[in-house]
Protein backbone atom coordinates (compact mmCIF):
# COMPACT_ATOMS: atom_id res chain seq x y z
CA UNK A 1 0.00 0.00 0.00
CA UNK A 2 1.31 3.45 -0.86
CA UNK A 3 0.47 6.35 1.45
CA UNK A 4 0.68 9.89 0.09
CA UNK A 5 2.56 12.14 2.51
CA UNK A 6 3.19 15.89 2.49
CA UNK A 7 6.06 17.60 4.25
CA UNK A 8 4.67 20.74 5.90
CA UNK A 9 8.21 21.72 6.92
CA UNK A 10 11.41 21.06 4.97
CA UNK A 11 13.06 19.49 8.02
CA UNK A 12 10.25 16.94 8.56
CA UNK A 13 11.30 13.29 8.43
CA UNK A 14 9.32 10.61 6.59
CA UNK A 15 8.23 7.76 8.93
CA UNK A 16 10.59 4.78 8.99
CA UNK A 17 10.31 1.14 9.93
CA UNK A 18 12.62 -0.28 12.59
CA UNK A 19 12.74 -3.69 10.92
CA UNK A 20 11.48 -5.52 7.86
CA UNK A 21 8.47 -6.97 9.69
CA UNK A 22 7.67 -4.08 12.04
CA UNK A 23 3.99 -3.09 12.09
CA UNK A 24 4.68 0.47 13.29
CA UNK A 25 6.42 3.30 11.46
CA UNK A 26 8.35 5.73 13.63
CA UNK A 27 7.13 9.33 13.75
CA UNK A 28 9.79 11.99 14.32
CA UNK A 29 9.60 15.26 16.25
CA UNK A 30 9.74 18.29 13.98
CA UNK A 31 10.26 21.60 15.78
CA UNK A 32 12.72 24.47 15.96
CA UNK A 33 14.36 23.62 19.28
CA UNK A 34 14.34 20.97 22.02
CA UNK A 35 11.38 20.98 24.40
CA UNK A 36 11.44 19.98 28.06
CA UNK A 37 8.41 18.10 29.40
CA UNK A 38 8.13 18.30 33.17
CA UNK A 39 6.86 15.46 35.37
CA UNK A 40 3.13 15.00 34.80
CA UNK A 41 3.11 17.52 31.93
CA UNK A 42 1.86 17.12 28.37
CA UNK A 43 3.34 18.97 25.40
CA UNK A 44 2.04 18.82 21.82
CA UNK A 45 4.87 17.82 19.45
CA UNK A 46 4.48 18.22 15.71
CA UNK A 47 5.80 15.85 13.05
CA UNK A 48 5.74 18.36 10.20
CA UNK A 49 3.76 15.85 8.13
CA UNK A 50 0.26 15.45 6.71
CA UNK A 51 -0.95 12.13 5.30
CA UNK A 52 -3.69 11.02 2.93
CA UNK A 53 -4.84 7.61 4.15
CA UNK A 54 -7.13 5.55 1.92
CA UNK A 55 -10.84 5.29 2.68
CA UNK A 56 -11.55 2.39 5.01
CA UNK A 57 -8.32 2.92 6.98
CA UNK A 58 -7.15 5.09 9.87
CA UNK A 59 -3.80 5.92 11.39
CA UNK A 60 -3.33 4.73 14.97
CA UNK A 61 -0.57 6.57 16.84
CA UNK A 62 0.92 4.40 19.59
CA UNK A 63 3.71 4.84 22.13
CA UNK A 64 7.20 3.66 21.26
CA UNK A 65 7.83 0.95 23.84
CA UNK A 66 11.47 1.89 24.50
CA UNK A 67 10.66 5.58 25.01
CA UNK A 68 7.77 4.77 27.35
CA UNK A 69 9.75 2.18 29.32
CA UNK A 70 13.09 3.97 29.58
CA UNK A 71 12.00 7.62 29.78
CA UNK A 72 8.33 7.54 30.77
CA UNK A 73 7.24 9.44 27.64
CA UNK A 74 4.08 8.36 25.82
CA UNK A 75 1.20 9.86 23.86
CA UNK A 76 -1.13 11.50 26.39
CA UNK A 77 -4.22 10.07 24.71
CA UNK A 78 -2.64 6.57 24.79
CA UNK A 79 -3.70 5.86 21.19
CA UNK A 80 -4.32 8.65 18.73
CA UNK A 81 -6.83 8.12 15.93
CA UNK A 82 -6.17 9.90 12.62
CA UNK A 83 -9.12 9.57 10.24
CA UNK A 84 -8.68 9.10 6.49
CA UNK A 85 -10.26 12.49 5.75
CA UNK A 86 -7.87 14.43 8.07
CA UNK A 87 -5.31 16.46 6.14
CA UNK A 88 -3.68 18.48 8.94
CA UNK A 89 -0.34 17.96 10.65
CA UNK A 90 0.08 14.78 12.61
CA UNK A 91 0.88 15.99 16.13
CA UNK A 92 1.48 13.88 19.22
CA UNK A 93 0.56 15.08 22.74
CA UNK A 94 3.59 13.69 24.63
CA UNK A 95 3.05 13.05 28.35
CA UNK A 96 5.82 12.58 30.91
CA UNK A 97 4.91 9.84 33.39
CA UNK A 98 8.32 9.97 35.07
CA UNK A 99 9.40 11.96 38.13
CA UNK A 100 12.13 13.76 36.14
CA UNK A 101 11.97 16.40 33.38
CA UNK A 102 12.44 14.82 29.95
CA UNK A 103 13.60 16.42 26.73
CA UNK A 104 12.38 15.91 23.16
CA UNK A 105 14.67 17.19 20.42
CA UNK A 106 14.08 17.77 16.72
CA UNK A 107 14.46 14.45 14.91
CA UNK A 108 13.69 12.29 17.96
CA UNK A 109 11.41 9.31 17.38
CA UNK A 110 8.32 10.12 19.47
CA UNK A 111 5.61 7.59 18.53
CA UNK A 112 4.73 4.95 16.00
CA UNK A 113 2.05 4.98 13.34
CA UNK A 114 0.12 1.85 12.41
CA UNK A 115 -2.37 2.04 9.54
CA UNK A 116 -5.40 -0.15 10.25
CA UNK A 117 -8.67 -0.97 8.48
CA UNK A 118 -12.00 -0.22 10.11
CA UNK A 119 -15.67 -0.97 9.52
CA UNK A 120 -18.27 1.74 8.99
CA UNK A 121 -21.23 1.00 11.25
CA UNK A 122 -24.91 1.72 11.43
CA UNK A 123 -26.47 1.52 14.89
CA UNK A 124 -29.96 0.09 15.33
CA UNK A 125 -31.69 0.80 18.64
CA UNK A 126 -33.50 -2.18 20.15
CA UNK A 127 -35.41 -2.97 23.34
CA UNK A 128 -33.57 -6.26 23.96
CA UNK A 129 -30.31 -8.01 23.12
CA UNK A 130 -29.68 -11.72 22.60
CA UNK A 131 -28.69 -13.74 25.68
CA UNK A 132 -25.11 -14.98 26.19
CA UNK A 133 -23.46 -17.12 28.88
CA UNK A 134 -21.62 -14.05 30.19
CA UNK A 135 -24.61 -11.72 30.11
CA UNK A 136 -24.01 -8.36 31.79
CA UNK A 137 -21.15 -9.52 34.01
CA UNK A 138 -18.43 -6.89 33.66
CA UNK A 139 -15.02 -6.03 35.06
CA UNK A 140 -13.22 -9.05 36.49
CA UNK A 141 -16.06 -11.46 35.74
CA UNK A 142 -13.84 -13.73 33.62
CA UNK A 143 -10.93 -13.70 36.07
CA UNK A 144 -8.02 -11.41 36.75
Amino acid sequence: MTIRIQKLRPDALIPTSGSEKAAGYDLYACMDAPVTIGPGETVLIGTGLALALPDGYFGAVFARSGLATKQGLRPANCVGVCDSDYRGEYRVPMHNDSAEPRSVSPGDRIAQLIVLPFLSLDFCETDTLDETARGAQGFGSTGI
